[in-house]
C-alpha cells in the first residue's frame, strides 16, 4: 500500500519485469545475436514502454549477466569469450563436485531413492523433450540445466544451491551456444550414465562432464 497522493510503482515495476522476461528469452532463443546492441529508445518505442522501464528490465538482465554495457555503444547482449567460458565452468564445477562430495560422503553405499529419484524426474523431463514433435532447443537447455541443479540441490545445502541457482541465466546462455555440438536425442541417456558415475568416480566425473562440453565451446581447445 502507498501513502495518500503518493505514486504506486507497482505497475511500473511489473511492467520492467514482463519486459525482462520477454528479452531474456529472446536472448537465449537467440533472436538477439551476442553481441547486438539493445538500444534503450528502440525497445522503448517497441513495446511502448518509457525509458526508464526499459532501463531497469536491462539492469535486471545486466545483474544476471546476460547483457553489458559498452563504451560507446550502450548495452550488448553478452558474447562470452573463452576465458569467460573456463571460468563459468570452473565455477559449476566447483559447486556441483562438493554438492557430490556432500552426497558421497553422507551416503558412502550408494545413493538412496530419495536422492536420485528428483535428479531422475528431471533426466526423464529431458527425455520427453527430446521425444516431442515439437523439440525446441530452448527447452532442452532448460531442462539440461534443471538436470544438474537438481544433482546440487540433493546435496541439501542451501547456500550451494544458492550459489548454483544464481549462475542460471549464465548457464543457459553458456548451454544455447552448444546445440552445434550435440545430438539433441542423447542428452537424456549420457546424464543417466552420468549418475550413475557420480557415485563412483566423485568429483573426477563432475571434471570430465564439464571438461567435454568445454572443450566443444572454446575455440582454443586442442582438436
Amino acid at each position: 500500500m502507498t501513502r495518500a497522493g503518493a505514486p504506486d510503482a507497482t505497475p511500473r515495476l511489473t511492467a520492467a519485469s514482463k519486459l525482462a522476461t520477454t528479452l531474456r528469452e529472446r536472448i537465449l532463443e537467440g533472436s538477439y545475436a551476442r553481441g547486438q546492441s539493445l538500444r534503450e529508445e528502440h525497445l522503448a518505442d517497441e513495446f511502448g514502454l518509457s525509458r526508464h522501464t526499459v532501463r531497469t528490465a536491462l539492469a535486471a538482465l545486466a545483474a544476471e549477466r546476460l547483457v553489458h554495457s559498452a563504451p560507446y555503444k550502450g548495452v550488448e547482449v553478452t558474447k562470452l569469450d573463452d576465458a569467460e567460458i573456463r571460468a563459468m565452468q570452473d565455477l559449476r564445477c566447483a559447486l556441483e563436485s562438493e554438492a557430490v562430495r556432500i552426497l558421497n560422503s553422507r551416503h558412502a553405499g550408494g545413493w538412496p531413492l530419495a536422492v536420485r529419484q528428483p535428479i531422475q524426474s528431471k533426466i526423464a523431463r529431458l527425455r520427453e523433450i527430446e521425444a516431442s514433435d515439437a523439440q525446441s532447443w530452448r527447452l532442452l537447455e532448460a531442462a539440461h540445466a534443471a538436470v544438474h541443479q537438481a544433482i546440487v540441490d540433493a546435496a541439501g545445502s542451501p547456500r550451494i544451491s544458492e550459489a548454483s541457482r544464481s549462475l542460471e541465466s549464465e548457464v543457459r546462455l553458456l548451454l544455447a551456444g552448444a546445440h552445434e555440438h550435440y545430438e539433441a536425442t542423447g542428452l537424456a541417456d549420457d546424464h543417466e550414465a552420468y549418475l550413475t558415475l557420480l557415485e563412483h568416480d566423485g568429483a573426477a566425473a563432475v571434471r570430465a562432464h564439464l571438461d567435454a562440453l568445454t572443450a566443444h565451446l572454446v575455440s582454443d581447445s586442442p582438436a
